[in-house]
C-alpha cells in the first residue's frame, strides 16, 4: 500500500498548479508503471508437509442471525503435492479429526453435543476429509481447489478460493523451501446430511445452513539446495 502522506502533498501541489487535469492524471500512472514488481521466487516443486504451528482451520455459521458463531479444528494435516509451474499437477489430500472441535467459552456439555450424533457423530464418522480434483489458477497470486468433501460420511464437492501468500526455496534458519496460502469457502450442512436446527424458511431463528470456512496454511518442501563450494 502507498503511503497517503506522499499522494496527499501531490494532490496539494496539484491544486494550486495551472497544469491541465489531464497532465495530472498522467504523472501517477507513469510513476506506477516505472516500478517493476520484484521477480517470483523459485520454488521447488515436490510433497510438502503441513506445518502445524503455522496452520489454523477456522468456521463460522450464523447464530439467529445475530452473529456468526466461529469456532475451529485444532488436529489437522495435510499432504501437498506442489508445481509452481503448473497447477494442474498440484494435488492436497487434508484429514480432520472431529473430536478435536475446539469452541469459544463452551457451557458445559456442548462440545461434547455437537460431536455427538446430532450433529458431527464423530462415533460413527471419526475422520472430515478433503481430497482434491482440480487445482486451477485465476490470476497472479490466486487459485480454486475444486475437491470431494466427505463429511458426516456424505461426499459432495467444494470448491475452496485460494492465495498464494508466497514463499522461498530454503533460508540458512530454516533450511527447507517454504510455502504459505490463505483459503476461504462455503458449503450448506444440510447437504451433508447434518440438518438440525437449520432455521425455518423466511426465519434466522436457529444456526445457519451454510458454514463459513476459513484456512491459513504453511507447509515446508525439499531441503535448499547448497551450492559446492569451488
Amino acid at each position: 500500500m502507498k503511503p497517503l502522506l506522499p499522494i496527499a502533498a501531490l494532490l496539494a501541489l496539484a491544486a494550486c498548479s495551472p497544469q491541465s487535469a489531464e497532465r495530472k492524471a498522467e504523472a501517477p500512472a507513469a510513476s506506477a508503471a516505472a516500478t517493476p514488481k520484484p521477480p517470483k521466487a523459485d520454488i521447488p516443486a515436490g510433497d510438502y508437509t503441513l506445518d502445524k504451528t503455522h496452520a489454523s482451520l477456522v468456521f463460522k455459521v450464523s447464530h439467529l442471525g445475530f452473529s456468526n458463531y466461529t469456532a475451529s479444528f485444532a488436529d489437522f494435516d495435510v499432504k501437498l503435492r506442489f508445481d509452481q509451474a503448473n497447477a494442474a499437477a498440484s494435488a492436497l489430500e487434508a484429514t480432520i479429526d472431529p473430536t478435536s472441535l475446539t469452541l469459544p467459552a463452551p457451557p458445559a456439555g456442548f462440545q461434547k453435543e455437537l460431536i455427538g450424533p446430532q450433529w458431527l457423530n464423530a462415533g460413527a464418522y471419526p475422520a472430515i476429509t478433503f481430497k482434491s480434483t482440480k487445482i486451477e489458477t485465476t490470476g497472479p497470486d490466486t487459485g480454486k481447489v475444486t475437491g470431494d468433501l466427505t463429511l458426516h460420511g456424505v461426499t459432495k464437492p467444494v470448491t475452496l478460493e485460494v492465495t498464494y501468500n508466497g514463499g522461498y526455496a530454503g533460508h540458512p534458519m530454516d533450511p527447507n523451501a517454504r510455502i504459505g496460502f490463505s483459503a476461504k469457502g462455503a458449503f450448506k450442512r444440510s447437504d451433508f446430511g447434518i440438518a438440525y436446527g437449520v432455521p425455518a424458511p423466511g426465519t434466522t431463528m436457529g444456526v445457519g445452513d451454510e458454514v463459513q470456512v476459513e484456512i491459513e496454511a504453511e507447509f515446508s518442501g525439499p531441503p535448499l539446495k547448497v551450492e559446492p563450494k569451488t
